[in-house]
Parts: structure tokens; sequence; C-alpha cells
């Protein structure tokens, strides 16, 4: 009996060096596993990055995709945010054409969805919205189709809440 895939976040501590974040790509590839959506930055120490990855598998999947991160010697910890609670948030900028008919309802849906307008010129907005990926389909949803011309998305973010950290 398969087990339905689910979306999984995943945070990782690694050695900040070149070819690490190669080896983890290599590594889904090698495997043909796919990775949604990929974030990678140094954390307060310049030596460690932080890489969070979106991927979707079933639990058996996600638990294979764990163990062979963890044998990567770049690799220092990692963890499944999904198995506690967590928050996590993308970064969405959308480039819509605004002209006089649509500037209105355009800043409607930014006031509705708590986002900002952080350019604007005779013929465009460009609109940052930040928040969980459903947020931002919404938004996209909500939004006239015809008036986006480009979008453009940093990928997930995550960090465990409480007391509970993901640290060297």
């Amino acid at each position: 009996m398969n087990s339905p895939e689910q979306r999984h976040t995943i945070s990782i501590l690694l050695e900040n060096e070149t070819g690490a974040l190669c080896r983890v790509s290599g590594l889904f590839a090698a495997r043909a596993y796919n990775i949604e959506t990929l974030t990678v930055a140094p954390t307060e120490d310049p030596s460690v990055a932080r890489m969070t990855l979106v991927t979707c598998g079933s639990p058996q999947i996600v638990e294979q995709i764990i163990k062979q991160l963890n044998k990567l010697v770049d690799v220092i910890r990692l963890i499944d945010l999904n198995e506690g609670p967590h928050i996590e948030r993308e970064l969405m900028l959308v480039k819509l054409d605004a002209g006089p008919a649509e500037r209105e309802e355009i800043k409607r849906l930014v006031d509705i969805f708590r986002a900002k307008i952080i350019d604007v010129t005779d013929k465009n907005y460009i609109v940052e919205l930040t928040g969980h990926n459903d947020k931002l389909e919404a938004f996209l949803n909500a939004i006239d189709r015809r008036l986006i011309v480009e979008v453009v998305r940093s990928g997930a973010l995550g960090i465990l809440r409480g007391g509970k950290s993901l640290r060297v």
C-alpha cells in the first residue's frame, strides 16, 4: 500500500564550501527526487550555510532522502520541519500591468493580502508579498491573470517554533 505524497520542508546546516550545494542537488538528481524549492545562505557563522529545501514524497521516500543527506560529508545537521511546529515563509515579487483602470483593484488586493507596492511606474506596479506558499498562491489566484507580467519567488524558508532549534 502506497502512502500519499506529502510536502516536506527540510532544513540543513552544511559546511559553507565550494561544491556543497552541488553534492546535495546531485544526490536528488541521482535518485530522481524532485526539489520544489531551494534556498541557501550563510548563517551567523560564515563557515556554515543553512539550506532549506522543499520536496514531496511518501514518508518512506522522505525518510530515505534524510538518511542519504545525513551521509554527505558536508552536512552538519538536518531536520524535517514537518516533524513539529514551525514557521515557513516565502518571498514573492509580482510585476503587474497597472493602468488607470486596474490601480484601485490592485491596491485593494494588496491591502487584503498585507502586501506592499514597492515600485510604481506609469504602466506597472511591483508588489512584494511574504507568507506561506498557500497565501502567495491565493494572491496569484485573486489577481486577474492578464495583469501579471512577471513573478519571482524566493523559495521557502523555515524555522522551528519554541525552544527547539537547528544549531551546530
